[in-house]
């Protein structure tokens, strides 16, 4: 049986979350951090998404908040019953000098599954985020599912990027060709949005063999990486991340 669940985060400048609810298999838990970020993990309360289930996660991060989003472990789409896809909706809203870091778990599109996935992002003119997406195509030694993903991203009300992935049985053909995944069964991306980069922005270059960072008009910096798998995808992304976003200090609401 599938089902529909929705799950809300808001994060407010003194450190407190006025607004955490979940639902299903999406459990948010305040969680201790450090610095002036408040922490918010997702837990899995139970396997999903399945075929069919509709899940939702929405996040508000308050003018002058600092937010950082973690999951405890991967998110696993699997079959369902039904063959229907799942669905899972991310809605994302950043204030005025607010951060938003979002950094979940891979996501882990296993055989036979379907999910399409889409984010959507709605930053004030001066807010700051740092956006991790990671998919892996298939669990060991298997096929990869369908995975349609699309992430939106408005800055000041403006479009910063608009990008539609497919990967899987389902999507449109070359998506494992030489010009998009060649072979490669772990990819992800990393999107950085700081209105200091307007004053100096980064310039596209290779990091290590299969990822690049470039600037997007914003001002943002984009990361996109391809691997062989989930380990070493994340050390690249790792390494853009400490370049181009590290963890800022001082003194903040970060442990409670």
């Amino acid at each position: 049986m599938s089902l529909a669940a929705t799950a809300r985060i808001v994060a407010a400048a003194d450190g407190g979350l006025p607004v955490l609810t979940g639902e299903g298999p999406l459990a948010p838990r305040r969680t201790r951090a450090t610095g002036p970020y408040t922490r918010v993990t997702v837990v899995g309360a139970m396997s999903a998404p399945l075929g069919g289930d509709r899940l939702a996660l929405h996040t508000e991060v308050r003018d002058g908040a600092r937010l950082l989003v973690d999951s405890a472990a991967a998110t696993v789409a699997l079959p369902g019953r039904g063959g229907a896809p799942a669905t899972y909706d991310l809605v994302l809203t950043v204030g005025e000098d607010a951060e938003l870091r979002w950094l979940p778990e891979q996501l882990v599109s296993a055989a036979g599954s379907e999910l399409r996935m889409r984010t959507v992002v709605d930053l004030a003119p001066t807010a700051r985020l740092v956006l991790r997406e990671e998919q892996v195509l298939g669990r060991h030694a298997e096929e990869p599912g369908t995975l349609l993903s699309r992430l939106t991203v408005r800055r000041a009300g403006r479009p910063l990027l608009d990008q539609e992935l497919g990967y899987g049985p389902g999507a449109p053909g070359g998506w494992d060709g030489p010009a998009v995944l060649a072979g490669h069964r772990a990819t992800g991306q990393l999107l950085v949005v700081d209105p200091e980069f307007a004053d100096r922005p980064v310039e596209t270059r290779l990091l290590g063999e299969h990822a690049v960072v470039a600037p997007l008009a914003g001002p943002a910096a984009l990361v996109t990486a391809v691997a062989p798998d989930a380990l070493v995808l994340r050390r690249a992304l790792d390494e853009a991340l400490a370049e181009l976003a590290p963890e800022r200090v001082g003194s903040g609401h970060g442990i409670r």
